[in-house]
């Protein structure tokens, strides 16, 4: 009997220590991502969870997948994570940032897009390959919705909707389709991930 409470007891640590650290690791990566560089907007308006924000021009890599859109983010993530550290080309790396934008795609597809670091231009930003563009999103208002959640596709469509209703209730005119905004990887609890939907405005 005093073997089997000693063993129980060696479990019980042990899973303690395990779940400690998992939250340890959780809060690192959380702590690392949260450092990356983020495009600096201009909060216009707040109301409670939405926000009218004013972006500036920023450069993008971003490519367009064919599918579903769970597939699409999987795959687009995938291509222009090879991209910006450099695995299928020659020349340096590029800083990962936050958060990564997608959005259903002019025509069919999705479009994933990675935001370039500040310090660079169109001409000093690495060439990509066939299946990766460069771009610029001109500067622009939108309205935003954020709140803490994974890529669930139903969850995502709920705020969708929110964001929508509120757009319509405030007047405002939407000039673009909706764009869900990322910012923390799949290292991070659900429950903790940083999540957005944006709405291009006039």
């Amino acid at each position: 009997m005093a073997e089997r409470q000693g063993s129980g007891r060696g479990r019980k640590l042990a899973y303690g220590v395990v779940g400690t650290l998992a939250v340890l690791g959780a809060g690192w990566f959380l702590y690392r991502e949260k450092s990356v560089e983020k495009p600096n907007y201009r909060v216009i308006e707040e109301d409670g969870e939405f926000e009218v924000r004013e972006y500036p021009e920023l450069l993008v890599a971003e490519t367009v997948v064919q599918g579903d859109r769970e597939h699409g983010l999987d795959q687009g993530f995938a291509r222009l994570a090879d991209y910006i550290f450099a695995r299928h080309r020659e020349g340096e790396k590029v800083a990962m940032t936050a958060p990564v934008l997608s959005s259903a795609a002019p025509g069919s597809g999705w479009l994933t897009r990675f935001v370039m670091p500040a310090y660079y231009t169109r001409e000093s930003v690495p060439e990509p390959g066939d299946d990766i563009s460069i771009a610029t999103i001109p500067a622009r208002r939108v309205a935003a919705l954020r709140f803490h959640g994974g890529p669930d596709s139903a969850a995502l469509g709920a705020r969708e909707a929110q964001l929508q209703s509120w757009v319509g209730a405030k007047k405002l005119k939407a000039t673009g389709p909706a764009e869900r905004a990322f910012y923390n990887s799949e290292r991070i609890p659900g429950p903790l991930r940083r999540a957005e939907v944006l709405i291009p405005i006039e």
